[in-house]
């Protein structure tokens, strides 16, 4: 089944559950936020162009720019999908606080697993959205919402608890939330982590503390992870040659993107390239 609101301004905000329908990532809208939960069954999602394994009780959470590729028929699959106009995570970042957490842009989406607690609670949350969808009044859209701030702020929550320290005081959490953006918006041109220390005011070392403290990556051990899963889509689905998307992401020269890409993967761009090739045409 598949319910459907439509508010002002475009604002738009799905709920499908495949347990006796049949559905495929074409079918939605490109300009969502994606939350897709394997309510009692898994399923096989491509998220740009790698395979997810969603396993049964796991959530994925998505942004607009992640490209998903999936067909599920007769499954336990619950889909959640909004557009900006229905809730803008950015601009009402103060009252869910799950922008760069939860959703990290077009970066590996974040999956969560629900506890046997917390599946008795997702789906109680799920049957009042099936009752608010069913219910046509004036405040619908307005309690829709409320829900959806309720499932967001519960799925972070459960997020942090996969954080080395999950109780971490919010300001820690709000500067490693701040840097994942920023890294978002300007991996292709700054590499370095005193470059977006700078923009947060921040010293590197002070950065370098936080993320050591609280984090289980490095500031830099993000950015390079930033650069290289958009190297690898470049190289994969686009028809740019190595010199481009090396002037794309922001270094000087061929030969230092082709250094830095075989350090974090082990292969040559060249290499890497071929072989994603070869294997599509043998599909």
């Amino acid at each position: 089944m598949k319910f459907s609101y439509t508010g002002e301004n475009e604002a738009t905000f799905d709920l499908i559950d495949t347990t006796e329908l049949s559905y495929s990532a074409p079918k939605m809208r490109g300009d969502c936020y994606k939350i897709i939960w394997a309510k009692n069954d898994e399923i096989r999602i491509g998220v740009d162009g790698y395979s997810v394994l969603l396993q049964k009780h796991q959530m994925l959470f998505c942004t607009p720019l992640n490209l998903l590729d999936f067909e599920v028929e007769n499954r336990e699959v619950v889909i959640y999908s909004f557009n900006r106009e229905f809730y803008c995570i950015r601009d009402h970042d103060n009252e869910v606080s799950c922008n760069g957490l939860l959703f990290l842009g077009s970066s590996t989406p974040v999956v969560v697993k629900l506890n046997q607690k917390e599946q008795q609670s997702f789906e109680l949350l799920y049957n009042f959205f099936i009752e608010e969808f069913e219910t046509i009044d004036h405040i619908q859209g307005e309690m829709l919402l409320v829900l959806l701030k309720r499932l967001l702020i519960k799925s972070l929550r459960i997020a942090k608890k996969t954080l080395p320290y999950p109780d971490m005081p919010q300001p820690k959490l709000d500067t490693i939330r701040k840097f994942n953006l920023l890294v978002e918006m300007h991996f292709r041109e700054k590499h370095k982590v005193s470059e977006y220390a700078n923009l947060m005011n921040l010293t590197s070392k002070s950065l370098s503390n936080i993320f050591t403290r609280y984090y289980n990556k490095s500031p830099l051990k993000v950015i390079n992870e930033r650069i290289i899963l958009e190297s690898k889509r470049l190289l994969s689905f686009s028809e740019k040659n190595i010199n481009e998307i090396s002037f794309e992401l922001g270094f000087e020269e061929a030969s230092h993107f082709s250094k830095f890409f075989k350090t974090h993967v082990g292969k040559s761009p060249n290499f890497y390239k071929k072989a994603n090739f070869n294997s599509e045409q043998n599909i």
